[in-house]
């Protein structure tokens, strides 16, 4: 499916942000959009609410394809964080964050993530997100597939040992059951299962800018970016 953009929306400047999961991109993502006054997109919250509509679809018995239907006629918002928890990810007026957030959809949207359809089903919804001021928009394929022509491209990463580390930490603070040793296998399967699918895997954007967040604090990426931003892109004054 093509998508065509309107001249006002090629306008509007966009920073991507992709990476395995656990490399941060969610935390940089919303203080980056805070920071910048810019809207967010969290590309992973769009998947796992996919998969939390086929599980509603499931139950009352209602073809996969009434979930893109649906989606097209929501009205969803993602309201990002200024504490460093996860965005709002408010459907018709429900936040159903705090479901979606959890270890069970984060699998299920990997896994639905390899469809193609399902892709094709999100990419316009994940490109209406491109709005006044600009855009931040994290996920594993944003300045490969979603906005290729991005201003910015950013390539987050951490060692696995890390990245799994933060998921345990950030899933235990939010009151859910985790074993780390299992959590780090289901990310190192994640990982190999974004990297080896056939629509659009995970791979760093040509031009990307390389960022290693193993030994960084939050507040430095941020500055970071907002220089890279400043200085090389000229996208804020």
């Amino acid at each position: 499916m093509t998508t065509r953009y309107k001249l006002n929306e090629m306008a509007i400047p966009v920073i991507t942000l992709d990476g395995p999961a656990g490399a941060g991109k969610g935390a940089v993502g919303q203080r980056l959009a805070v920071r910048l006054n810019w809207n967010y997109l969290d590309s992973g919250a769009l998947y796992r609410t996919y998969a939390y509509l086929l599980d509603q679809l499931e139950e009352q018995r209602l073809p996969a394809k009434s979930v893109r239907e649906f989606l097209q006629k929501a009205k969803l918002q993602l309201v990002p964080s200024t504490d460093d928890g996860d965005a709002r990810v408010v459907l018709n007026g429900i936040d159903i964050g705090p479901e979606i957030r959890s270890a069970r959809y984060g699998a299920k949207a990997s896994e639905i993530a390899v469809n193609s359809q399902v892709r094709s089903d999100l990419l316009d919804i994940q490109r209406n997100f491109r709005k006044p001021n600009g855009l931040v928009a994290d996920g594993r394929d944003m300045g490969t597939v979603v906005f290729p022509e991005a201003n910015l491209k950013v390539f987050i990463t951490a060692d696995l040992a890390i990245r799994a580390d933060r998921k345990y930490k950030q899933l235990k603070q939010k009151g859910f059951c985790v074993n780390f040793d299992k959590l780090y296998s289901e990310i190192e399967m994640r990982d190999e299962r974004d990297a080896n699918r056939s629509s659009a895997p995970l791979v760093p954007p040509a031009e990307a800018l390389m960022l290693d967040t193993s030994s960084m604090k939050l507040d430095e990426v941020i500055e970071y970016l907002v220089r890279c931003a400043r200085e090389n892109q000229n996208l804020i004054a």
